[in-house]
């Protein structure tokens, strides 16, 4: 079987014909040179406005376009470029089915390429295939392009907002989620942590659509409680309790530092020494050293046991399916925290008591909603950029979590490669 056979049913060109196939040498490497003509009958397009025009003339020398690698030999389309005389657009280049623009990789290769840069970092999969690192990004840049064009935003109900921190120094990305049974999948990335970069979403999503939203989740940054009280009033906001549980921890293990340097400075015995883990995490978490650990620090009458006892109540909190009895168990707690004469838990208990309302739509939404689902897709975030040791511009960065996480739609071919 011929190789022009093999590409007309890889691709086949309505308008050209594939001709014959050769070895030669491009770009300094032996590869596969297919010849590529127009038809006799067929007129060209303008790549301007994409409407048929005539001939104006040839270009002298013929264009490479690169296709998929074939048993590990290069591949490339030749192809002499015709010039057109549109009415509109006047003199330009004939725009050819198998490439966009003036790239030189083919819509097949480009696919193919992004499809690997979904499962090796950009890097391998330039020296895999024998490209530039620029070629790679430039391939998944026209897919992600694609698929933003095409996905569909209409069945949005329950929305998760985030930021995550990226590169070296105050680097932060916004980041909003679809929250969904059937599906879930980034739909927006935004430079900064800032109100603006979530009216940002807003504004892509549209006034109809974000009236359709039901649920958001999000933690208790000011900038973004203030734009979802704006745009999606009727919205139920949602602060679950993976955001509480992480303050009290960090106001726990704040009790128990300063009581560290207290014990120190009047040559106490260090029995908090190596109780951190001990005491911030659950106890069907402890291992079997730090059970015993625990043990050894809850005889003493301290400061960090107190924390550590006020903490483990509070899991109780969770527990509840009904909203009114939990806010009863919140407030009879609260009132406990504020009497523990311990200042960290006093300004948790400040905290939440400003944040109340939203603690319990968690409970209204019948717990089907949580952060914990946008912290797990930030995890995937996390490996997204380490896969790639680090992405250092904020727009490399977007496309690439687009195309590992968007479940964007890819453009269709007639035979796929991986």
């Amino acid at each position: 079987m011929r190789v022009v056979t093999l590409l007309n049913r890889v691709q086949y060109l309505k308008s050209f014909v594939y001709v014959s196939e050769r070895i030669d040498m491009v770009y300094g490497r032996e590869s596969l040179v297919v010849d590529v003509v127009p038809r006799k009958n067929g007129r060209p397009i303008c790549s301007g406005c994409g409407l048929s025009a005539g001939i104006y003339d040839h270009q002298r020398k013929p264009r490479y376009f690169a296709f998929v690698p074939l048993w590990g030999i290069a591949v490339y389309l030749c192809y002499v470029m015709r010039r057109v005389n549109c009415p509109r657009c006047g003199v330009t280049v004939e725009a050819v089915p198998w490439c966009d623009g003036k790239g030189r990789l083919t819509k097949q290769y480009q696919l193919f390429l992004a499809q690997w840069a979904r499962r090796l970092s950009w890097l391998e999969v330039a020296r895999v295939f024998h490209t530039s690192w620029n070629q790679v990004y430039r391939s998944v840049k026209g897919v992600v392009e694609y698929g933003l064009a095409h996905r569909n935003l209409d069945q949005i109900s329950a929305i998760g907002v985030d930021e995550i921190q990226y590169g070296k120094g105050q680097n932060y990305l916004t980041l909003v989620y679809q929250l969904g049974q059937d599906e879930k999948r980034l739909l927006y990335v935004g430079d900064k942590r800032t109100a603006r970069s979530l009216l940002g979403f807003f504004r892509e999503l549209g006034r109809e659509r974000s009236s359709r939203i039901e649920y958001v989740c999000s933690d208790m940054w000011q900038a973004y409680l203030k734009v979802i009280r704006k745009k999606i009033p009727q919205a139920l906001h949602i602060l679950d309790r993976f955001h509480i549980v992480a303050l009290l921890n960090k106001a726990v293990d704040e009790v128990r530092r300063e009581e560290v340097k207290q014990l120190h400075a009047k040559g106490y015995e260090p029995v908090l020494s190596k109780s951190k883990y001990c005491l911030l995490k659950r106890q069907e978490n402890l291992t079997l050293g730090q059970d015993k650990r625990l043990a050894d620090v809850l005889q003493y009458d301290l400061k960090s046991v107190r924390a550590y006892l006020l903490k483990e109540s509070f899991q109780a909190f969770w527990m509840y399916t009904s909203p009114y009895w939990a806010n009863w168990f919140l407030k009879r707690w609260c009132t406990r925290a504020m009497r523990s004469r311990l200042e960290p838990i006093k300004r948790f208990v400040k905290t939440i008591r400003r944040h109340e309302g939203l603690m319990m739509n968690w409970f209204k939404a019948r717990k089907a909603y949580s952060s914990g689902i946008v912290e797990g897709l930030n995890r995937r975030v996390n490996l997204v950029t380490r896969k790639s040791y680090g992405f250092r511009s904020y727009d490399v960065l977007k496309i690439a979590l687009f195309h590992t996480m968007g479940n964007l739609p890819e453009p269709e071919m007639t035979h796929r490669f991986c």
